[in-house]
């Protein structure tokens, strides 16, 4: 089954007023049922069991790859983050881009009353990860601004970039693409993934509709498991 992930990106400031629909089209051999028509994220993956839907916008992994590669990326700070470094806590990962007016705030927003909810958990057990789909725009800078104007700038929460290249390999392993524009936008997937310690997908989210409370519920379910 085939499920198309659209979403609406407007044109950076400075470009023309059009705005652009763009599309992901992400693989799944599962098919869920209760998806609405106003779903707006594909799940990834491959998976010989229907996925398990607990709470909206929450469901079970369907990819078996190792999501924490021996890739080498670099967080607002200008600090080298190897992925795999990360490797024994849960990681929460989403994919954002600081120019974005429209998902990635939001998404952020909503990843941020999850890091209330856990409080000192939060850098000391869990690991929150957003990488950007647009490296080449972001670099620290950008990144650590957008952290701090969302007040997400927090211990624990690592924003990364990287070369194009080393991003299209991270998005391949979650069965994502991305795909920039002549007019300079990227495309978006609004999805989240919780990994466990080995890196391997354990939940995967609709980020704008999942409860804050039903994330932290999963991560907490993980580290009983660690």
């Amino acid at each position: 089954m085939t499920i198309v992930a659209s979403g609406l990106c407007r044109l950076r400031s400075g470009m023309t007023a059009r705005s652009t629909i763009v599309t992901l089209t992400i693989v799944a051999r599962f098919a869920v049922a209760a998806f609405a028509a106003t779903i707006i994220i594909g799940l990834a993956g491959c998976s010989p069991h229907p996925a398990e839907i607990t709470e909206a916008g929450s469901y079970a992994a369907a990819n078996s790859n190792d999501c924490l590669p021996a890739v080498t990326l670099v967080d607002q700070h200008g600090h080298d983050v190897p992925l795999v470094s990360l490797k024994g806590r849960p990681v929460l990962v989403d994919f954002i881009y600081t120019t974005c007016p429209g998902p990635c705030p939001l998404m952020t927003t909503r990843m941020a009353a999850v890091a209330k909810l856990l409080g000192p958990k939060l850098g000391k057990q869990v690991t929150f990860v957003s990488i950007s789909i647009d490296p080449e725009h972001d670099r620290p800078a950008e990144l650590e601004k957008y952290a701090r104007a969302r007040g997400a700038d927090e211990a624990g929460w690592l924003f990364l970039t990287g070369t194009p290249a080393q991003i299209d390999r991270v998005l391949a392993l979650y069965h994502l693409e991305r795909t920039r524009y002549p007019d300079g936008t990227v495309n978006h997937a609004v999805a989240s993934f919780l990994l466990g310690p080995d890196g391997s997908q354990v939940r995967q989210y609709q980020p704008l509709e999942v409860k804050a409370s039903a994330v932290v519920t999963d991560i907490d379910r993980v580290l009983g498991r660690s």
